[in-house]
């Protein structure tokens, strides 16, 4: 198999936690992986991590040119993308060390939440997504079979939220978890939009899983938290698009 035969995954915030299990898991299936870090650094060390399949790539998710320059770079370095999994995601800017999750909660509830919090939050896990999306779009139209995987979260479920049962509803609020909410939203667009191209886009939920955006309060290992997004990556071209999806089967949008 030569290089160009080989199917290229890009998975941004890939230079730790979830992103780095997900790159891993990839690059096991025969993927050159593409390792997405903000700092380029860092990504160089997570992709030495993995093996020679794995390169780092220097991405901002908030920066236009420095997406524009990664979008560049992969057509000419690689020059094919299979699949994009959008994995970068903040909880938060303004959480100070030591402060619970709870704690954090309450000074983001809807009525006393700061602006700037909710649009620095935004800004990496909506806008980014759809800015990553459209400038590597044009590299996913020229796959045979391409995918787009969004890591949301089931906390961004209006469904669930809406049932007063859900444990996690009481911290459900504008920053992190109606950000994956949104993110939802651009998830069913994207599908609604590319439904007669061949490229599949779906959400998935790692559940709650210990990595350093929760300050490792989660429960679930990181390859616990990186298999169901591993999993849509790698479906044929007859999977279904446009689905928001965990370890357990559907969640509810």
């Amino acid at each position: 198999m030569t290089m160009q035969d080989k199917r290229v995954a890009l998975v941004t915030g890939a230079n730790q936690g979830i992103g780095l299990q997900i790159a891993k898991d990839l690059s096991a299936h025969g993927f050159t992986v593409l390792v997405g870090s903000r700092n380029f650094d860092k990504g160089l060390v997570a992709a030495q991590s993995i093996g020679a399949g794995a390169h780092a790539v220097q991405l901002d998710v908030t920066d236009q040119a420095s997406i524009a320059a990664a979008a560049a770079r992969i057509r000419r370095e690689f020059g094919r993308l299979d699949v994009l999994v959008n994995n970068a995601a903040i909880s938060n800017t303004s959480k100070r060390p030591g402060m619970t999750i709870a704690e954090y909660s309450k000074s983001t509830r809807p009525s006393n939440v700061s602006l700037d919090e909710v649009r620095a939050v935004w800004e990496t896990n909506v806008f980014g997504v759809l800015a990553v999306t459209q400038a590597l779009l044009p590299l996913l139209r020229e796959a045979p079979t391409a995918r787009i995987v969004n890591v949301s979260s089931g906390v961004g479920s209006l469904t669930r939220n809406a049932d007063p049962t859900f444990p996690y509803r009481s911290i459900f609020g504008p920053t992190y978890s109606a950000s994956k909410t949104a993110l939802n939203a651009m998830t069913l667009a994207l599908a609604i939009e590319l439904e007669g191209t061949g490229i599949k886009v779906n959400a998935v939920s790692p559940g709650f899983t210990k990595t350093n955006l929760n300050g490792y309060e989660g429960t679930e290992s990181v390859e616990e938290g990186a298999r169901e997004a591993v999993r849509v990556a790698l479906l044929g071209p007859e999977s279904p698009t446009g689905t928001f999806t965990g370890a357990n089967g559907p969640i509810p949008w």
